[in-house]
Parts: C-alpha cells; structure tokens; sequence
C-alpha cells in the first residue's frame, strides 16, 4: 500500500524543466517526421510497382520510378541544364507575387476599411476572381509578347486575389471593441489600421499569400505551357511531346520544392510576427 501510495506521489510531481523542453520538442518534430515516413513509404511503394506488377512495353513508355526521377534530375543539375530555364521561372515566379503581395495587401486593407470603396470595386473584384486566369493568356500574349513579362502578370492576376480576399476578410473580422477602444483615444484610421486591423488580420493575410504561392506557381507553369519560349515549364513541354516522362517529373519535383521552399518561409515569417499573441489553453485560458 505504501508503494502504492509512492507511485501517486511521484506521479503526481510537476515536470521538470527538462521534460518539458523535450516533450515540447518532441511534439514539434513529430509533424514533420510523420510527414517524411509518409513521403517515404509512398515512395518505396511507387518504385516497387514496375517490379511487382506485370506492364506492357506501351505503359513502360509512360511510366518511370523516383530512382529515375533522381538521377534524371541530379543529371540536369550536374550539367547545368536546368540552372537557366530555373532561373527564369523563378523570376517570374518572385517578380508576380511580389506585385501581387504589394497590390492585394494595401488594396484589400482599404475595400475593408471603406465601405464606399468596397461598394464600387467588389463586383470588379468577384468578376475577374471568377475568371479562369487561362482566359487571360491570349491577351497577356498579344500585349506583352512571349517574353518575361506576360508570365509575370498571368502570375500576378492568379497572385492577386487570394491575397486580396483574405486580407479583406482579416480587416472586416477585426476587434471592434478594440477598434472603439483605440479610437477614444485619439487614434486616427492610420493608427487604428497599423496598431489594430493588420496584426488582428495577420492569420488571414498569411493564408491568402499561402493560397497566393500556389496560384503563382501555376501561373507559371500554365504561361510556359502554352506562351513562352524559356523556362522550365518549356522544358517539361518539349520532354513531354518526347515521352521523356523522367524529365517532366523532375521538373514537377522543382516546381513543388519551389513551392514548399515558399511556403515554408511565409510559416516562419507568421510564426515571429505572431509571436506577440496571447497563447490559449485547450479549456480557452491564457
């Protein structure tokens, strides 16, 4: 009975600082690993397919393996070959949502804040959301030709409304008894919009740029598709009219690194902007 009764004790002791570091670290790694065995096994299973399942020289043709994919890839990257057409994808990847971030923010901030102003552009703004982007291409390619800067505004107009939405949708949800709080004290619109409505809509205007780096990357590679004469996306056209599926693959891997790489950088951006916000308990205490 009484070891008993020491067992609760013990059990009973409040964790140390070190416990607690590692359950903490544990729990922020356990995502990530859970990610990494998933990606693993599906991985393996894939390359196990052409070993286990009987296929017809004619699917061969169109099948490959991550084993392939890699070294075509790591093939490409020894020889230079992907380094250019990477480079200009990439441009205009950064150069249309950067536009897109430096249009939507502001612009999303004021349709939330005005209600006039939100009156006159949002049947604009619904209309040409509503649009598919590739309705857009023939007229981007009459305008600015088949060069660099029609795929940046196809990134940038497929950039744009995510960003623009939800940071709309962050103002308009904003405190608005800590609104009235800070205007009884003198605050004017700018203050209020600076000390109140954008970190109150951080969590929104991070989801829209999330939402935004997927559109852009296939504003990219939608524009490469069907208008452009340079860039990884021409690259994946021609391997395909060539059944070079190895080569298509790798440059999906890059497209997809790219945007996880992206991704991955708005996450740690929130995580220190946001540092500052009060932390709830699961039964809602703080």
């Amino acid at each position: 009975m009484s070891d008993t009764r020491a067992l609760a004790a013990d059990a009973a002791l409040p964790a140390t600082g070190s416990e607690l570091s590692a359950n903490a670290t544990r729990r922020s790694l356990e995502p990530a690993l859970l990610g990494c065995v998933t990606i693993v096994v599906l991985l393996l299973a894939w390359e196990a397919v052409p070993h286990l399942v009987a296929m017809s020289p004619g699917s061969k043709l169109f099948f490959t393996t991550p084993g392939r994919i890699a070294a075509t890839l790591w093939g490409m990257l020894a020889s230079g070959e992907i380094w250019r057409p990477l480079r200009v994808s990439a441009t205009a990847f950064a150069l249309g949502l950067a536009l897109a971030v430096a249009a939507g923010l502001p612009l999303g901030i004021l349709l939330g804040r005005s209600r006039t102003l939100n009156a006159m552009l949002d049947p604009f703004v619904t209309a040409f959301n509503a649009t598919p982007r590739l309705d857009f291409l023939p007229l981007l390619l009459l305008w600015f030709g088949l060069g660099m800067w029609s795929k940046v505004i196809i990134v940038f107009i497929g950039a744009l409304f995510p960003i623009l939405i939800n940071t709309y949708e962050g103002v308009r949800n904003a405190d608005k008894i800590l609104i009235n709080v800070v205007r009884s004290f003198g605050a004017k619109e700018w203050d209020i919009a600076r000390l109140v409505v954008v970190p109150n809509a951080l969590p929104y205007i991070v989801t829209g740029v999330r939402l935004a780096i997927g559109r852009a990357v296939l504003g990219v590679v939608v524009a490469e598709f069907f208008g452009s004469e340079e860039g990884l996306g021409v690259i994946m056209v021609r391997a395909a009219s060539s059944y070079q599926v190895d080569v298509v693959f790798a440059g999906v891997v890059v497209f997809a690194a790219l945007s996880l790489l992206m991704t991955s950088l708005v996450k740690t951006i929130e995580s220190r902007l946001g540092s500052w916000r009060p932390q709830h308990g699961s039964d809602g205490t703080r």
